[in-house]
């Protein structure tokens, strides 16, 4: 191995890290999972860089692990024995912008937030927003296929890929996709690496759509007593043709959370709060903001109101999107971890989920934090979870199983956004067992040695 870090040295120079302290914080993404530390994490600057880095992996069957913004929730850039690590931070550029043809692209280290920063100087941005857009990168977004906030409307990453350039395993640089919006070449490759959690492939640069920033923006905060209502005004909502440009829901505990957090209030009696931001047009704006308000109105909320306040609208956002580390403040003890569940279900049978996801807390004697977007039945829960204790950790690996039933028993998904990872891979055999599909795994299992015929890519992830 020495003489293996000796020729990555050639290619890297100071952009190696070999000392210990340098590699520890490779250890860990933003869930409980701890790896190993690699042998060496670098630094590459082209794509190039990771070719020749490839050439040596393949060749004498070293493990690679990529690692963008490493806000990761499933354990999915975490290294699983020996490895090289390959960090992304350096390719964070924006590489070409094209407005006329709806596109710009991107080195996969790009964070999110920086890109839609640049881009609203430009009246434009890029619709896929985790939580974590503040650290979440281009390349760990595509790799997870993220959804966010925006995806009620906008959809997944996945939706907004034009094209790729990629290192494959053997070092081979290879483009994929394209610019154009329509093209019909076979295989999507282009559409396999969304979600592929590094396993596949090395993501070094992105060919994205962008879109208009809306003209006006209002929000409608309905707060609820009852799940069911809550639901319904959704359900209503879109069955009427009105697509929120976003649509949240937080539990009273989330409530109690930002209070805590943020010194946000709700009213006396919430137990959920549903968040509605409409965007439309200056002339357009007010009247579907009505239109959308009559109709939640009509499901007999607590409160109800419009608001156009950008300063609130932010703080409201932020809130939201600051969950995980609100719910910190939970902890009865600081050494206390929090799992996040990631379940989805078609949004009509969100309010049952949910009830029966709150009486599966009480059958575990659990405490979690329930918040998500409404608007595609994606449920979140921030678990508090004692690692330490070997029947709490029991507890909520049977509660997280539980969760993934009820999902797929209302006809969802274990996994909506997160990924597989480390975390998620019984709930996945869960999923295929339950749709009566075990030669799918065979078939993921198939591609993967298609691509990765040595077994070097971040093995472990997905499944074994």
């Amino acid at each position: 191995m020495k003489d293996n870090i000796a020729e990555l040295r050639k290619i890297f120079g100071d952009r190696i890290l070999e000392k210990k302290e340098d590699l520890v914080p490779y250890m860990k993404d933003a869930s409980y999972f701890e790896g190993n530390i690699p042998l060496a994490a670098v630094i590459p600057k082209n794509s190039e860089e990771i070719s020749k880095l490839m050439k040596i992996c393949s060749r004498e069957k070293i493990q690679v692990v990529m690692r963008s913004g490493g806000s990761a929730l499933t354990g999915s850039p975490v290294p699983n024995g020996d490895s090289i690590l390959i960090s992304m931070s350096a390719m964070n550029r924006i590489l070409e912008t094209h407005l006329d043809d709806g596109y710009i692209v991107a080195e996969p280290g790009l964070r999110l937030d920086d890109l839609n920063n640049y881009l609203s100087k430009l009246g434009f941005f890029y619709p896929p927003d985790p939580a974590s857009s503040m650290a979440a990168t281009v390349g760990g977004s595509i790799s997870t296929n993220a959804g966010g906030l925006r995806a009620c409307t906008y959809g997944t990453t996945k939706e907004w890929i034009l094209g790729l350039e990629l290192v494959l395993p053997s070092g081979e640089i290879v483009e994929v996709g394209g610019r154009t919006l329509k093209r019909t070449k076979g295989y999507d490759i282009t559409a396999l690496m969304a979600g592929n959690e590094g396993t596949l492939a090395i993501i070094t640069k992105a060919y994205l759509k962008i879109w208009p920033i809306p003209e006006e923006i209002g929000r409608i905060l309905a707060y609820f007593k009852d799940v069911e209502k809550m639901g319904r005004s959704i359900s209503e909502l879109k069955g009427r043709g009105i697509i929120p440009y976003i649509a949240e829901f937080m539990d009273k505990l989330s409530l109690e959370t930002i209070k805590k957090a943020r010194n946000i209030d709700s009213p006396e009696g919430s137990n959920y709060l549903l968040m509605i931001d409409i965007a439309s047009t200056h002339e357009s704006i007010d009247r579907m903001l009505e239109d959308a308000k009559k109709i939640i109105e009509a499901e007999g909320p607590i409160v109800i109101r419009i608001t156009r306040d950008k300063d609130e609208m932010a703080k409201m956002y932020e809130a939201r999107k600051g969950l995980y580390s609100s719910s910190l403040g939970l902890r009865d003890f600081k050494d206390e971890y929090i799992e996040i569940g990631d379940v989805v279900v078609p949004p009509s049978q969100l309010p049952e989920s949910l009830m029966e996801i709150e009486s599966a807390l009480k059958e575990y004697n659990l405490k979690a934090v329930l918040f998500g977007h409404i608007g595609d039945g994606n449920i979140h829960a921030n678990i508090l979870v004692d690692l330490n204790n070997k029947d709490h950790v029991e507890r909520v690996e049977k509660f997280q199983m539980a969760i993934a039933k009820i999902a797929l028993k209302h006809g969802g998904s274990v996994s909506a956004e997160h990924g597989i990872g480390l975390e998620k891979k019984e709930l996945l055999l869960e999923e295929l067992r339950e749709r009566n599909s075990m030669e799918v795994l065979t078939l993921m299992k198939n591609i993967k040695k298609a691509f990765d015929p040595e077994g070097i890519m971040n093995r472990g992830k997905i499944f074994d």
